[in-house]
């Protein structure tokens, strides 16, 4: 079932085959089909483009679904703009609500910036509504301790919260993987993940910011991206702490 607001919330081909349906004006429905090359793997852009040569068909790219909209829509919509002092220092705050939920995403920025200049980023997944506010001002908490370390320690830098989902089924989600960690005898709360397709809240934002070239704050090593280039965004560089 594809998400709604399509390749701007999530850039799957579920999301893409209803986006592309319902901007023809047809019914929001689509099949899809996975076309295999000879060797039995699955074709890729290059061998499907080489397909729709030969049988005369036209083809549009995810990441060209994603550039079209982003130019007619939109998922957010900025709510809160102000300067906070937290435990990690002083941040413009920027507080977005999205148009599909109502979920809220934060961004916290440090420095001023110009189009198209590298910016130390960060994004990350967590429950926005589970106390937040405390965990920046009061509660202690080392892994932002270490992510904040290093974003203040550049002139630029921005931090995104990404609010997750569903908060009952993360936390039953969590729960339960927190009970089988706790069967083999490891008490630590698991990290909240974000799935790989589901950055598009994340991509708009960062559009907002004004912030295309991304020197990506991680420890997870390089992740392939589906869809950067339709969101306009780079990553230049990826940077650990």
């Amino acid at each position: 079932i594809a998400k709604e607001g399509g390749v701007l919330r999530r850039t799957g081909h579920t999301e893409a085959a209803i986006d592309f349906a319902r901007l023809a004006g047809l019914e929001p429905a689509g099949v899809i089909v996975e076309i295999m090359n000879e060797d039995g793997s699955m074709a890729r852009l290059p061998q499907l483009l080489e397909v729709a040569k030969k049988f005369d068909i036209k083809i549009v790219s995810i990441e060209d679904l994603i550039a079209y909209r982003m130019e007619h829509d939109s998922l957010i919509e900025l709510k809160e703009a102000f300067t906070i002092n937290t435990r990690f220092g002083e941040f413009r705050l920027r507080a977005y609500q999205q148009t599909t939920n109502d979920q809220v995403h934060i961004a916290l920025l440090k420095g001023n910036w110009k189009s198209g200049e590298p910016v130390l980023t960060r994004i990350n997944s967590t429950l926005v509504n589970n106390d937040m506010l405390g965990t920046l001002t009061n509660n202690p908490d080392e892994g932002l301790q270490r992510m904040f370390d290093a974003l203040n320690a550049e002139e630029k830098s921005a931090m995104i919260f990404i609010n997750q989902g569903n908060q009952s089924k993360n936390l039953l989600s969590r729960l339960s993987e927190f009970k089988q960690l706790q069967s083999q005898g490891i008490s630590k709360a698991p990290k909240i993940e974000m799935d790989n397709k589901d950055f598009g809240i994340g991509a708009q934002i960062l559009h907002d910011l004004n912030i295309s070239k991304i020197r990506l704050l991680t420890n997870s090593g390089q992740t392939r991206r589906v869809g950067m280039v339709g969101y306009g965004l780079e990553i230049v560089e990826y940077v650990n702490y």
